[in-house]
């Protein structure tokens, strides 16, 4: 199996991972606790859970991580919009960050579906 760090999903999570940093810094600070942590949590699931499955000895314990991520993609979603609603993200970095998180999404079901086609006998 080849690391995850030559995986394109990956690279775009680190990517996604470094932009929400940058917007994040600019939440109230009052938000630093609550939904800029979260978010960036879910953020940093995204990457961290593809390496840990990656690192496993198994498809099916890669799998697994893999819907991790996939599940961290989806939250990270939901706090998008609820940023977007509240005023903290602009359009523009609403639209830029919902963009490179769908594009990871893709990628990821993508994934999943070849390792389960892998693994099914």
């Amino acid at each position: 199996m080849s690391s995850h760090k030559s995986l394109l999903v990956w690279n775009r999570s680190i990517a996604m991972v470094k932009a929400l940093y940058l917007i994040t810094q600019k939440f109230p600070l009052c938000e630093l606790y609550g939904i800029t942590s979260q978010m960036r949590r879910a953020a940093i699931s995204i990457p961290s859970n593809i390496a840990e499955g990656y690192a496993r000895a198994h498809d099916k314990e890669l799998l697994h991580f893999l819907y991790i991520s996939l599940g961290s993609a989806s939250e990270l979603e939901t706090q998008l919009i609820i940023c977007k609603e509240i005023g903290y993200l602009t359009e523009e970095q609403y639209v830029e960050l919902e963009m490179m998180n769908s594009e990871i999404m893709k990628m990821l079901t993508s994934l999943i579906n070849n390792k389960k086609k892998a693994i099914t006998p």
